[in-house]
């Protein structure tokens, strides 16, 4: 029964990327398309978890934190040029 909750929550979470790289390539506003990203990752971040409890193996969670990190790291950056125009703060 997990095994079958397992690849219906893979196929739908495959499907909601699909989605969100569709809105992250033809959103009409800058906004749009970051929230598409942040969407995105977050999206990636539960595949890789469900393909990990899936496969049993402790790869996946760690390549999980990576994207993670590296989510959160492109959100605030993304946020920073959103908000000011540049990333880095010239003073």
């Amino acid at each position: 029964m997990i095994a079958h909750a397992l690849d219906l929550a893979t196929a739908l979470f495959v499907v909601a990327l699909l989605i969100t790289t569709w809105r992250l390539l033809a959103g009409p506003d800058l906004l749009d398309r970051v929230l598409a990203l942040d969407t995105l990752y977050v999206n990636a971040l539960a595949l890789v978890v469900l393909l990990g409890m899936r496969f049993a193996t402790q790869v996946y969670f760690e390549v999980a934190l990576v994207i993670a990190m590296l989510g959160f790291v492109g959100t605030v950056v993304a946020a920073r040029f959103v908000g000011r125009g540049d990333v880095i703060d010239p003073h």
